[in-house]
């Protein structure tokens, strides 16, 4: 009987990465591509040159991509999501009326 060889899968808890964008900037790059195809139909069926939609259209997406890329290098995997988190954290707390300094509770 002979001996089985596996390969033991040692990437189990890491995240995509594809040609250097990594989590889910792949899927801004995705949807911003699927955002130009749509953008595209609607610019040519409004009628506008076919040579002026693909100059606009190429435009865009060399933009597109080169953001994607400078956010993905910039913020990292998860860096961009905890920025925007940060965001959300008040600087400080306001108590507007001294009511809750005036009336002590009472435990019952």
């Amino acid at each position: 009987m002979g001996t089985s060889i596996y390969k033991i899968n040692k990437g189990i808890n890491k995240s995509i990465e594809f040609k250097g964008l990594k989590a889910q900037y792949i899927w801004y790059l995705g949807a911003g591509v699927l955002a130009l195809l749509v953008s595209f139909a609607i610019l040519f069926i409004l009628g506008v040159n076919p040579f002026i939609c693909l100059i606009i259209i190429t435009i865009s997406g060399s933009v597109l991509v080169v953001k994607v890329y400078q956010l993905s290098h910039k913020y990292g995997e998860h860096g961009m999501m905890k920025k925007l988190a940060h965001r959300q954290i008040p600087h400080g707390i306001r108590i507007k009326s001294r009511g809750i300094y005036r009336k002590p509770r009472t435990k019952k």
